[in-house]
């Protein structure tokens, strides 16, 4: 009799963790194109502009010039007080010092690394921390929570208020458990975002409730804030007094600066409990990755500095705001489609419920949003992401990027409108 051979298994954490979306959409667009079809992709969140060349420049020189070896964990101090004095001059984020900020490998590796030292495993089952989570929400806010022993509680908003919770909702939201709260504004997946007496009507619900959920800490993912466009600037909720010692900011040099390869995120938090933070931070870190890629420490300090950098990202952001207005209005040109206003980032989130229930002209029945991107993808050849990952109604929508060129934006509207048109 033969002895089975036992296998190794996976840890369940693993084994049960959803791949996220986005990325395999985008993945089979790419494998597909390079197997010769003429894909066009809207699914990826990515400038399709080069890195600006002084930053560039200035990460060559600092390797041409030996820095290349180990760096502190959380990067030098020159670079995290760079971004201290960006955050205090821009955002008007007060009290913060270079020991407030921790630089890491891209937005998602210091998110993940913030809700590592946040949420505890340790906690009864029966009362764990809860992630207040507006919704629709970009994919990896609820697995990075889960992974770190966290419980997810939606507030669900919908196309009537452009996807902004209202305040009601949050003070109905927060609990004793209530640990973390999530903003993003401007919103991937939305393309919209809360304006100024928006986040301070939130904030007074915050600073009131800290006596029921006195562990609430606020994180603000501001990764879009330079790629505006609506009749509301970027505000920053870590800038209102009241709170601002709760709330943890976040941001990176991807979206803005066109250096998603880059992969460099940045988190930052004032006061006493900030250096505390941000101190685990580095603990933590130091166990994982320790700092970033060395000779970027330079370039980070140029993109936040140099006038020109500052030139070209505000071309960037003239053509995101033309590339709006274009995606916009060949969508309603579409039968079925309702979709706000995009506002900022580079995002149309529709409504794409009309068309569930009907067949393509190859016989696919359009089922649910999964269902229509599939069958666009084999049968027009275009990428667009389901919605059903993103939390709340999203399952109705689908999330469309233009951060491409006008003519690839109308070829993929141009295919768009003749599926659509084709379907029975």
């Amino acid at each position: 009799m033969t002895t089975p051979i036992l296998s190794p298994v996976l840890s369940r954490r693993v084994s049960g963790l959803k791949p996220s979306i986005t990325v395999a959409l985008n993945n089979r667009a790419k494998a597909l194109k390079a197997s010769g079809v003429d894909v066009l992709g809207f699914a990826a969140g990515e400038p399709d502009f080069d890195t600006p060349r002084p930053i560039k420049d200035a990460a060559i020189k600092a390797m041409l010039d030996g820095q290349t070896k180990y760096m502190p964990t959380l990067g030098d101090m020159q670079t995290r007080q760079c971004i201290a004095d960006k955050l205090e001059t821009e955002n008007n984020i007060q009290g913060l010092t270079g020991e407030h900020i921790a630089i890491g490998a891209g937005g998602k590796h210091v998110l993940y690394g913030a809700m590592q030292c946040l949420f505890d495993f340790h906690r009864p089952m029966e009362d764990p921390w809860e992630m207040i989570l507006p919704t629709p929400a970009w994919v990896s806010y609820r697995p990075i929570c889960e992974l770190s022993g966290g419980v997810v509680k939606e507030i669900n908003a919908g196309p009537e208020t452009d996807f902004r919770i209202t305040p009601k909702q949050l003070a109905d939201a927060i609990t004793p458990r209530s640990r973390l709260l999530i903003l993003n504004s401007p919103s991937n997946p939305c393309g919209t975002m809360y304006c100024e007496s928006d986040l301070r009507e939130l904030a007074k619900v915050i600073h009131e409730a800290i006596d029921i959920a006195p562990n609430l800490v606020v994180l603000t993912d501001e990764i879009y804030e330079k790629i505006v466009y609506g009749q509301h600037a970027h505000f920053s909720i870590g800038s209102i007094p009241e709170i601002a010692g709760r709330v943890i900011t976040l941001n990176g040099m991807s979206k803005a600066y066109a250096m998603t390869g880059w992969r460099i995120g940045y988190v930052a938090m004032p006061g006493e409990f900030g250096k505390k933070f941000i101190k685990a931070m580095g603990t933590l870190q130091g166990q994982m990755t320790t700092n970033i890629t060395s000779f970027n420490y330079p370039a980070i300090r140029e993109a936040l500095t140099n006038p020109a950098v500052a030139e070209t990202v505000e071309t960037m952001r003239q053509a995101f705001a033309s590339r709006a207005k274009l995606i916009m209005d060949r969508l309603s040109e579409i039968p079925g489609l309702t979709c706000p206003t995009p506002t900022g980032a580079f995002y149309v989130f529709p409504d794409v419920s009309a068309l569930f229930g009907k067949t393509s002209k190859a016989g696919t029945k359009i089922t649910d949003a999964p269902s229509l991107s599939e069958a666009m993808l084999d049968e027009a050849h275009i990428a667009f992401v389901p919605g059903d990952d993103f939390g709340g109604i999203s399952a109705n929508h689908l999330r469309i990027s233009f951060a491409c060129s006008d003519e690839q934006i109308n070829e993929g509207m141009d295919r768009f409108k003749g599926f659509v048109e084709g379907l029975s």
